[in-house]
């Protein structure tokens, strides 16, 4: 799980969309990582947003991520 977190980052810097979706994240990391769980996905994509390298945006219908300090959002 802790090799996804790289992978987590490094798609989110070179996306060229500041918010994204998890169905996102877990294609960018099976693509380096073909066997790997969409559970460890989800569990390493919260680990960076819970050390705040990533942030949580809620539309109101769905939930994405998004890079600290990258795009307008409410808060940051």
């Amino acid at each position: 799980m802790e090799d996804y977190k790289p992978t987590i980052l490094a798609f989110a810097e070179s996306s060229k969309k500041s918010k994204f979706y998890f169905s996102d994240i877990e294609q960018a990391v099976k693509e380096k990582f073909p066997d790997a769980k969409t559970r460890d996905i989800k569990k390493a994509a919260t680990e960076l947003v819970n050390t705040e390298k990533m942030i949580y945006f809620s539309t109101g219908s769905t939930t994405m991520y998004g890079l600290k300090g990258r795009g307008q959002t409410e808060d940051h």
